[in-house]
């Protein structure tokens, strides 16, 4: 017996579809088949070999995450696949931990909680464990064209924020915020922090009590000059720019919080909790993002339109 994988045979190249003895597992492992895997930023910077994991070991399946059947059951499960030797979710079966198995909640669509999955959670953790946000407040989203941007908003309103406003640097982005339920959009189209700071003031109802930051670089300062007395910035990424030009009267003057978030300090179990709030939210028709379904054998040719940003949003990779 064989199954399809997509394989990565050396750094730098996109996978291609191959037959494969099926996975070897552990007896901490049990054998999932895989009935949905994103491709992630993540998936492509480790493939790539130049991240901060190092070089991955070759031939491996990428996937860092997946949703799948085990005994009939839908479940989501994260791997290492690219991180540390060992295969991904971007096949017909994988051998996964059964400690980090996450049971999907009746109605949730395997696809559309694949496109979620972790970059759903990391927007969750970061609006209520790192933000703390609280019911009435006033919120603005970074990138919200991405998946972490178009999750935020949606649950940044699920959260009871009063008036979610959305930054976005590309058309079709900006587009995305607007149907992810923004009440305002306000265009990153330059790296202008006094501009970027008008047009933020001029979409905004009052001070900000919470940014939610995937860019850093100068939409984070822009937004950071809107931030009322003790409000929270919580940075979550730095596609923008791995600096930030945040002046020290703004920070000083207002006493600011500016605060990190990674989903790598998650417990297993904070991670499992925070998928399954994800999962139903998007079974109950409340949160969504773009995507595409793509069948895992054009995944070389998916990979390279995800790499470029050329998709229509997060691809999934079907049977």
């Amino acid at each position: 017996m064989t199954v399809r994988a997509a394989v990565i045979e050396a750094p730098g190249r996109p996978p291609a579809v191959v037959d494969r003895e099926p996975p070897d597992a552990t007896p901490e492992q049990v054998p999932v088949e895989v009935t949905a895997a994103p491709i992630t930023p993540l998936d492509l910077l480790c493939a790539s070999g130049t991240s901060y994991f190092g070089v991955p070991v070759t031939p491996y399946v990428p996937g860092i995450q997946g949703v799948g059947t085990l005994d009939g059951r839908p479940v989501w499960f994260p791997t290492t696949a690219g991180m540390a030797p060992g295969d991904g979710s971007m096949a017909a079966l994988a051998a996964v931990l059964r400690a980090d198995l996450v049971p999907l909640p009746d109605g949730a669509d395997p696809v559309l909680v694949a496109a979620l999955g972790l970059s759903a959670v990391a927007a969750h953790m970061a609006l209520t464990w790192r933000g703390e946000l609280t019911a009435g407040e006033q919120v603005v989203v970074l990138g919200a064209g991405g998946v972490v941007g178009q999750a935020a908003v949606q649950l940044a309103r699920a959260g009871g924020a009063r008036r979610v406003v959305a930054g976005a640097r590309s058309a079709a982005g900006q587009d995305r915020a607007k149907q992810a339920g923004a009440d305002a959009v306000v265009a990153l189209d330059t790296d202008d922090v006094t501009e970027l700071t008008a047009r933020f003031e001029a979409a905004c109802d009052g001070p900000v009590d919470l940014v939610l930051d995937p860019l850093f670089g100068a939409p984070a300062a822009a937004a950071a000059r809107t931030l009322r007395p003790g409000g929270r910035l919580v940075n979550l990424g730095s596609s923008a720019g791995e600096t930030c030009p945040i002046d020290s009267s703004t920070l000083r003057s207002r006493s600011l919080r500016l605060l990190g978030y990674t989903n790598n300090a998650l417990t297993p179990e904070q991670r499992g909790a925070a998928l399954r709030i994800v999962a139903e939210h998007a079974a109950r028709g409340a949160l969504t993002v773009a995507h595409e379904i793509v069948p895992l054998d054009d995944v070389a040719a998916a990979w390279q339109r995800q790499a470029s940003g050329a998709a229509a949003g997060r691809i999934v990779l079907v049977p």
